[in-house]
């Protein structure tokens, strides 16, 4: 019954803006992205965002040729056995 006394004062500390104070890094990813060193922004990042792009657009285009050749084989007579 005690540890529900307690519940109150651990919510206020996880929520309060003076238990820890981060720093803003807006600037600097402003600074970054708006740069103009002729990448697009989605590759602007580094490696990760180039790693993440090429993942996302071979899973893009994977599923679609997969969805497509579906497509086709469903749109195929079947066979009389």
């Amino acid at each position: 019954m005690n540890h529900l006394l307690k519940v109150p004062v651990l919510a206020r500390r996880a929520f309060s803006s003076s238990a820890r104070q981060l720093r803003n890094k807006v600037p600097e990813a402003q600074k970054l992205f708006q740069e103009d060193n002729g990448l697009p922004v989605h590759i602007k990042g580094g490696t990760t965002d180039v790693l993440l792009y090429r993942a996302t657009m071979t899973l893009t285009l994977g599923g679609t040729c997969y969805s497509l050749y579906w497509l086709l084989f469903a749109s195929m007579p079947q066979r009389k056995a």
